[in-house]
């Protein structure tokens, strides 16, 4: 009988807080953590933990983004095509890069894409600079990404179909007719009297 490995994963803190819960009798202190989780091979989560001590905090959000793991499509190290989600007040983009460029992007970004094992990336973190909205918001528009066979199976049609850019429409030039004259060399027409 053999036992499977569990697969390893790799697990980013992007922000711990330290909050308070107002009662009758005072106040009951406790944290909250948000963590990325991820292979850096296409799979990644974020997860929120709040527990009375910070590493209880950290293990339940590990737990939660391992639960709500998806497994995103890459193109060598980039995204295929431009993603965008809004969260809160915060709203991301993110768009392909070209290789070596790197990640540019801010903080609770850059964690959530550097877990997924995308390296050369463009993004702006558009509003607040919530990190929790921030992570939640580009792991919502990781998961809006589709590769070019995922796109074709949804119409219909074969990969690399789809994955052509759009032929520019040409539209032809009127030809000029052999016997016409420029306006230069048309004859000066008469002024009209003025009355």
């Amino acid at each position: 009988m053999t036992f499977e490995q569990p697969q390893e994963y790799e697990e980013r803190v992007i922000i711990t807080h330290r909050v308070r819960k107002t009662v009758k009798g005072g106040q009951i202190p406790s944290f909250r953590a948000v963590v990325a989780v991820g292979d850096r091979k296409g799979s990644v989560g974020v997860g929120v933990g709040k527990a009375r001590q910070t590493l209880d905090a950290i293990r339940k959000a590990g737990d939660q983004a391992r639960k709500d793991m998806v497994v995103i499509p890459l193109s060598e190290a980039t995204i295929y095509h431009e993603v965008e989600a809004k969260r809160g007040g915060v709203k991301v983009l993110l768009k392909p890069a070209s290789k070596g460029t790197g990640l540019v992007a801010g903080l609770g970004v850059r964690e959530v894409l550097e877990v997924a094992g995308v390296q050369d990336v463009l993004s702006k973190s558009i509003g607040a600079k919530n990190r929790l909205n921030r992570a939640t918001a580009t792991f919502e528009a990781l998961k809006q990404l589709r590769s070019p066979e995922q796109v074709a199976r949804l119409r219909s049609k074969s990969a690399p179909t789809v994955a052509e850019p759009a032929q520019p429409s040409v539209t032809p030039v009127p030809a000029v007719p052999a016997d016409a004259t420029a306006p230069s060399e048309q004859e000066p027409t008469e002024p009209v009297p003025e009355s």
